[in-house]
This record gives C-alpha cells, structure tokens and sequence, in this order.
C-alpha cells in the first residue's frame, strides 16, 4: 500500500466528486465564458485518477489533449486504466510538481481542490502559469470551506445545533496557523492571479445543489446519501475525550471544543437516509488569462 494518503482516498474521490457540478454549468463555462471553439491542450496539476479530464474532455472541441501530473503512483495508474478505454488523448506523469519542471506548452493549465493542500500554494500557481502559452488560461477549482458550511438544509432542526459557524471559522484559521494550509483558499486566488499578472480575472461558483429528496426513487436517495456521508455530512465524531482534546489543541477554548463536538454528534445522529437536506459545497472557479510580456495582444 502506498505511503501517499491521496492514494488510499482514491474510493473517497470516486464517490464524491459528482457533488461539485452539474454538466450543462461547465458546458456553459465552456462555451460561453472561456469560449474554447478549438481544441486546446490541457495540463491537470494534481489530477488524481482524472476527474476533470472525463468531466472536460465531452465536452471541448474535438481533438484536445489532456496531460494529467500527480505524485501519487496509484493515482496515476487508476487514471491510466480509466482513460485507455477511452478515444481521448492523454498522458499521465507521475512526479512531484513543487521539483518537476513543466514546459511552456499548453493552452490551458487547471487544477481541482488542489491549492488548499499546498504549505506554499502560490509556487504552484506561477508553475501553471509558466506552462501555459500567450493568451492561456489558467483556470482553479478550488473550495472554501467555511462558505461550504454556511450552505445547508437540514429539515426538522435548526442549522446552529449542527454547524458551528464561528467555531469552524475559528478552528480553519488556527488549522492555516499551525499548517499553512488554507482550506479557506477559494476566495483567495482571484487576487492571487491578479497580482502574479494574469489578466481578465474572474471568478465563478459551482451552481450544483445536492437535495436529498425523499419523493426520489429509493435507488437514488441512497446513492446521494451515502456520497454526502462519504463527503463528510453526519459522520460520527469519536470518542468525545479524544476530540474535545484534539479541538483544543488546534486552538480551540474548552467550551468551544465541547460545543464542536455536540455539534457533530448531534448531526450523526440526525442524519439519515430518510432525512430531507439541501447542501451545496459552493466551488470556487477562478480563472485569468495569461500575456506574454511583449504580446501584441
């Protein structure tokens, strides 16, 4: 088994990654918004086993490529067996971004809930922006977590006995002190694109709302609920020593700890296939266009 964690989440990534879009939002980000009327080539910074290339790859104008860099060796060997049943051109390399070097070659650089795990996430975005050509994009699927959390339904109970709002906001903070990874990083990186010189800046945000409605088809209430689980949404928290304990020692207060704790407790126990819950994780997509410095254009 390998030592990478991102190898041994490959099921995980599986079973949640149909949360994050519905098809006909990025098929208008793609017609309408980054207007790819030819085939590009794409490169994936941390691409996993593929996701984006077989949600992108429909969808863009016949005969783009996709090249997919990732350091986990199981990763990259999923993706692999995924995409040679496909007509697709693609290339997988296994490697670690933050020391490979990656020419100047493509038309569009991308990467998905990514950053956020990056101690130095701008390193990264200026590697992506180095492998793009005059007049590429680079373009960020990136979360922010504490807007995600701000995003539920939960029919029968009111929203504070199950998300600690300023408690979270709190703890992502303390995390980002301690680790100098942001899981708030969504909202930052339109201002990062911007001042590492990118162009026609935007930034948009999923439209995908996952409801958990009980007048759906049995089969398929329990596919959505066991992917919102999987995700993360009622699971329970532990042993309550152990986790109170834990909280405090990310920077929590003892009340707040305990609080954080009830609160995911109460949710496991809420939270079943027979409950009625509208959650949106609310991706962040930033996107800028890169100029040469000497480009007419």
């Amino acid at each position: 088994m390998s030592d990478y964690f991102w190898d041994n989440q490959i099921e995980y990534l599986r079973k949640t990654r149909e949360l994050y879009y519905n098809d006909d939002y990025l098929e208008f980000l793609i017609d309408r918004v980054w207007k790819f009327t030819t085939p590009i080539n794409i490169i994936d910074f941390g691409c996993g086993y593929g996701f984006l290339g077989l949600k992108l790859l429909p969808m863009l104008p016949a005969g783009s490529t996709y090249t997919g860099i990732d350091l986990g060796i199981e990763l990259i060997n999923r993706a692999k067996e995924i995409f040679q049943h496909t007509s697709f051109q693609t290339q997988f390399i296994q490697g670690d971004i933050g020391t490979m070097h990656v020419e100047r070659k493509y038309d569009v650089a991308i990467c998905h809930a990514f950053l956020l795990h990056m101690v130095e996430p701008e390193k990264t975005i200026k590697k992506m922006i180095n492998s793009v050509c005059d007049q590429g994009k680079v373009i960020c699927f990136e979360p922010h977590w504490i807007s995600n959390m701000s995003n539920y339904f939960f029919d029968g109970i009111d929203q504070s006995q199950i998300i600690k709002l300023g408690i979270l906001q709190k703890l992502y903070e303390e995390d980002f002190k301690r680790l100098g990874k942001s899981g708030n990083f969504g909202m930052q990186v339109p201002v990062i694109l911007s001042k590492l010189g990118l162009t026609d800046v935007e930034c948009r945000i999923s439209d995908k709302v996952n409801f958990l409605d009980q007048n759906m088809q049995t089969t398929q209430i329990e596919q959505l609920y066991l992917s919102l689980r999987e995700e993360g949404l009622g699971q329970q928290p532990g042993d309550r020593n152990e986790i109170i304990q834990s909280l405090i020692n990310k920077g929590l207060t003892d009340d707040e700890a305990c609080a954080q704790y009830d609160a995911e407790l109460t949710f496991s126990k809420e939270f079943g296939n027979q409950s009625w819950l509208t959650y949106s994780l609310n991706m962040k997509i930033s996107f800028g266009t890169v100029r040469l410095e000497g480009s007419s254009k």
